[in-house]
């Protein structure tokens, strides 16, 4: 299958080029063989993200001094990455990367930005590469500042040493935010979503609003998925939803075991970053 001007799609030998049907075996949290090391990285995340911790990491990385460098080597750092939060896969998330990508572009042909934010969306987790801990860059995300909501994964089992949630100022509903303030003023936990977004905005990137929403909140399944935290949204971010759950599809659903080849789809990705996001970026 090709797109007019654009190189061919490339599929992996004898595996069906749609979205896999068997969803149920997706973000499994009770059973499987990964689940002892998901369970650990988001122990280590409910007990250590706090307010002070979140406000520390945007002071930390928010100048975009940790290295220059270009989306190509970004991904290709990503080689080295197997997420540790990720019940579904145990290979290097650059070929995650590739694979919802694609799955965009065939959904969306006409929609060339759609495809780039499927290779981008996941690039924030080269902090770990920087030396970051796994669980203050992977898994899903939450607001700090209130109380954690019914479909954060293993909510029951894993806050209890987390200090906010000791503090009045943070531990109702609300905690310390007005309601209907609106995502964008709420602090969420620290992690590759929030560097992300913040690292696109300061290289400047040409992408759509969507786009950019995509990225930065891709990762809150409480909200997207889980359908709580709706009494810190406002109307943008409800007009915003649909597009993180169009995204969301791909990003869980294309998951495989068969790899894409990445190097006969590269060209066709070089050409979207040289036209949204090109040459040697602050990260």
């Amino acid at each position: 299958m090709a797109m007019s001007g654009d190189s061919a799609l490339v599929y992996p030998p004898d595996v069906d080029p749609q979205m896999s049907q068997d969803r149920g075996k997706f973000r499994n949290y009770t059973s499987g063989p990964l689940l002892d090391r998901v369970f650990t990285t988001y122990k280590l995340m409910h007990t250590h993200q706090t307010v002070d911790f979140v406000r520390r990491k945007h002071a930390q990385f928010g100048s975009f001094s940790y290295k220059k460098m270009t989306i190509l080597e970004a991904v290709d750092m990503l080689d080295q990455l197997i997420d540790q939060s990720d019940p579904d896969v145990d290979f290097p998330n650059s070929f995650h990367a590739f694979q919802t990508a694609e799955g965009i572009r065939r959904a969306h042909p006409d929609k060339d930005w759609f495809h780039l934010v499927g290779l981008l969306h996941d690039l924030g987790k080269v902090l770990v590469l920087a030396g970051e801990p796994q669980w203050a860059v992977v898994g899903d995300t939450f607001p700090v500042g209130c109380r954690p909501q019914a479909s954060v994964v293993f909510r029951d089992s894993t806050f209890q040493d987390n200090p906010d949630l000791q503090d009045p100022r943070y531990s109702t509903e609300l905690g310390m935010y007005q309601p209907h303030c609106g995502l964008e003023n709420v602090l969420m936990s620290w992690g590759h979503d929030e560097y992300m977004y913040q690292m696109m905005k300061f290289n400047k990137f040409s992408l759509p609003p969507e786009g950019f929403y995509m990225i930065r909140f891709h990762s809150f399944y409480p909200w997207h998925t889980g359908g709580d935290y709706q009494q810190l949204c406002n109307q943008q971010d409800m007009a915003m939803l649909p597009w993180v759950q169009e995204f969301n599809k791909f990003d869980l659903y294309t998951k495989c075991p068969d790899l894409p080849e990445v190097e006969k789809l590269w060209p066709y990705y070089q050409g979207l970053i040289d036209k949204y996001c090109p040459g040697t970026l602050s990260w």
